[in-house]
């Protein structure tokens, strides 16, 4: 019977030894992240960055919103979470200029929520200065306000920059995950494969930050 209890306690302990050298070699360069060739800089101050970049116009983006906001909750002190909407045509770019619009107004996280049920559910597409300051009303800022706003230097140059950052690192999709602008995580089979593949990398790059 003492045999057998060892022989059992064995065959745990290589399991475990196993399972976690399976898990340590899980996620690999190119298979489940991709190095980006030419990356931003990184800043190294003991500060990971992570970088969602979307669309309010991507219907993947809009049911990834609610996993993703979630999950930057659980993220560690050293680890800060932005987003980035994309501006490859001008409607992309008008969506960004709302974006970084409803970031100047400082404006709650459900203005953002309420961009995508606009354009998903209601089919309100946001497509113009008039739908947008409209849209805006409904967070009680006036008409005037919002032009002001969509239409200041600060915005512009905001929108500007993503659009340089989107041809530096070639973004082609949407949603993904970049990390401290050098590597991409793009979705994967479930939400939470995502966030374990981020993670991993967010770990990997902490020395580096």
């Amino acid at each position: 019977m003492k045999n057998f209890k060892l022989f059992n306690i064995t065959l745990l302990l290589l399991s475990i030894f196993s399972f976690s050298g399976i898990a340590n070699a899980e996620y690999k360069m190119g298979r489940d992240y991709t190095r980006i060739d030419n990356p931003l800089p990184v800043k190294q101050d003991g500060i990971v960055e992570v970088m969602e970049v979307f669309w309010y116009g991507c219907g993947a983006c809009y049911t990834f919103d609610g996993p993703v906001n979630g999950w930057k909750k659980t993220l560690a002190d050293d680890v800060k979470f932005s987003k980035l909407p994309i501006t490859w045509q001008a409607i992309h770019q008008r969506h960004a200029a709302l974006y970084y619009t409803i970031e100047a107004l400082d404006l709650p996280e459900s203005a953002h929520a309420a961009v995508f049920v606009s354009i998903h559910k209601e089919k309100n597409f946001l497509n113009s200065d008039k739908a947008i300051i409209k849209f805006l009303k409904g967070f009680g800022v006036a008409p005037e306000t919002s032009e002001a706003y969509l239409k200041s230097f600060a915005v512009k140059q905001k929108v500007s920059r993503g659009v340089k950052i989107a041809k530096q690192l070639r973004l082609s999709s949407t949603p993904m995950l970049i990390v401290d602008g050098s590597y991409i995580i793009s979705p994967k089979r479930s939400y939470e494969e995502m966030f374990k593949v981020a993670e991993y990398v967010v770990e990997m790059q902490r020395s580096r930050s």
